[in-house]
């Protein structure tokens, strides 16, 4: 498939795998769009809304998150043009033979509140300067894992978090889910503390972005 044109003197970046078998590929500018593989990410629309929702729900019980725990929360997709889309964020889906498997988000990093707050809902816009932004929502089906499609992600979201301007990189995760914590580690992010809520260790963790 050729790669649409970019702004003025860029060319869309390609980034490699370690095994150099896939490549990511910047398709399309605006709005974005990568292929990888089978896998396509483009952003969020409001038809993928059910989608998303369900996928996000699947891979937390998956870890045995539940509503009430402290840690679980949802109230984001329901706001994802506010959140996401419309305040310097941006939300990736991926489509592999006609169906979405994989997703992820960012969001500045003031407008959700932080740590057992979050499961309370709330919503409030602070600071303009874009200086953090969080990597949230990074889910794979469990039938596809594994593909890269996950790498394929981060590094999407990496690079629009730099065309963004911003120069920080959030997350967390908990202690449960192992497999995000070891895609953040290996993309560079290190653990900055932890926080018991509900008796599970949520860790967060952070990459400066050169």
């Amino acid at each position: 498939m050729a790669t649409a044109d970019g702004p003025p003197g860029h060319d869309a970046p390609k980034h490699d795998d370690p095994a150099g078998a896939r490549t990511l590929v910047r398709l399309q500018w605006e709005p974005p769009e990568w292929g990888y593989a089978e896998l396509r990410l483009r952003r969020y629309r409001p038809s993928d809304h059910a989608t998303v929702l369900a996928l996000h729900r699947e891979g937390l019980a998956q870890v045995g998150l539940r509503p009430g725990d402290g840690v679980y929360y949802d109230h984001d997709f329901f706001r994802m043009e506010d959140i996401y889309l419309r305040n310097d964020g941006e939300f990736l889906v991926g489509e592999a033979d006609g169906r979405v498997v994989a997703m992820g988000g960012l969001r500045r990093a003031d407008l959700v509140p932080g740590g057992s707050a979050r499961a309370y809902g709330g919503f409030a816009l602070g600071t303009p300067a874009l200086d953090a932004v969080e990597m949230v929502r990074l889910r794979v089906r469990p039938a596809v894992q594994r593909r890269g499609y996950g790498t394929a992600l981060v590094r999407a979201l990496e690079g629009r978090a730099r065309e963004y301007g911003y120069r920080v990189l959030r997350a967390d995760t908990t202690e449960l889910q192992e497999p995000a914590l070891t895609l953040y580690r290996k993309h560079g992010w290190t653990e900055t503390r932890r926080e018991t809520i509900g008796g599970i260790a949520n860790i967060y963790i952070e990459k400066r972005l050169g």
